[in-house]
């Protein structure tokens, strides 16, 4: 006959913790919490020492929810579909889980929604929220939350909250001075979505650059940083009088025009260099290896979770505060 198999092992309460150790079962619940509460080092050690006996861990999902905020994070989104969200939020929510928080995900798609969202949602704390949507200002996040845990990622910062910003200039700078130094002497720009802050002062950075170095943007088409606007917009670009340069403020749009122009037998390097936004992964693909201008994202999630880890005295870290572009280059630019 086969061999029963081993009962599964029950996982650890509280009460086995408040047992093993002697104590009341809120004396452990005191002892564990990451907010300082009442209870004497000698207890605090005896509990300690029982869960690690135990092998107890706290769930903090179910902790959070059963006091209704602690070590919950929001993020704040406009939405996860372009190339750069998915490089940054996968390793944005391993980095919040391992610091035993949980993300709670808020995605707003315009400025109506978030006003809906902000008369309409039911009051709740979180521990902190990261604002990366174009439309949620300071104020608004910290009414809407109860909180003064608020990072700022979308430019609109202000005396009260936290930040980090992205120095565009420099990375744009250098892509410029490549292009310059590959003969280019005309450029296109191809933009995003002109609500965004960021996109605001990439959109100017690019102009205030170019007509410093002596390149003329002959043209500008607006986007919405999405692969489909890309391939519409390679239709704009006059084949007869092609833009030695076209910069677009993401690489999904940059993938669209390379296959929009690549249609009409147009290739980078060979008739115009192209140059994406974002630096990211999928852009390095043998069919899409697009010279393009990012940040660290190492470095922006370290900055976050030094927030999450103490937003108090985050703002005694300037370091952290704003990253700096580089230039990737690759084969187009």
């Amino acid at each position: 006959m086969p061999e029963d198999k081993p009962a599964r092992r029950k996982r650890p309460t509280i009460a086995d913790v408040a047992k093993r150790a002697g104590v009341a079962p809120a004396i452990v619940s005191r002892a564990l919490s990451p907010e300082r509460r009442p209870v004497s080092r000698e207890k605090r050690e005896r509990v300690l020492k029982a869960a690690a006996e135990l092998g107890y861990n706290q769930n903090p999902l179910a902790r959070g929810l059963a006091t209704n905020s602690l070590d919950m994070v929001a993020v704040i989104v406009n939405h996860i579909t372009d190339l750069s969200d998915l490089d940054l939020f996968d390793p944005l929510l391993e980095a919040i889980q391992a610091l035993g928080k949980q993300a709670v995900i808020i995605r707003v798609g315009n400025t109506e929604k978030i006003e809906d969202f902000l008369r309409n949602s039911a009051a709740f704390h979180v521990h902190a929220a990261l604002v990366f949507s174009d439309f949620a200002d300071a104020e608004g996040v910290r009414t809407l939350f109860h909180s003064d845990n608020v990072l700022m990622l979308n430019g609109r910062f202000d005396a009260k909250s936290a930040y980090i910003t992205i120095d565009e200039a420099a990375g744009i700078r250098e892509a410029v001075t490549r292009a310059l130094e590959r003969g280019a002497k005309t450029g296109a720009l191809v933009t995003g979505r002109q609500t965004s802050l960021i996109e605001q002062a990439r959109i100017q950075a690019y102009r205030d650059i170019c007509a410093g170095a002596g390149l003329d943007l002959v043209q500008e088409l607006q986007g919405d940083y999405s692969y489909a606007s890309g391939l519409a917009l390679a239709r704009s670009i006059d084949g007869a009088s092609l833009p030695d340069a076209i910069f677009c403020t993401s690489d999904a749009m940059a993938m669209g025009m390379m296959d929009g122009l690549r249609a009409r037998d147009l290739l980078p390097p060979r008739d115009y260099r192209l140059y994406g936004f974002d630096a990211v992964v999928n852009a390095n693909f043998n069919a899409f290896d697009i010279s393009s201008i990012g940040f660290d994202r190492a470095e922006l999630i370290h900055g976050i979770s030094m927030f999450l880890k103490d937003p108090a005295g985050y703002r005694d870290h300037p370091e952290v505060h704003e990253l700096r572009t580089r230039f990737v280059e690759r084969s187009t630019g």
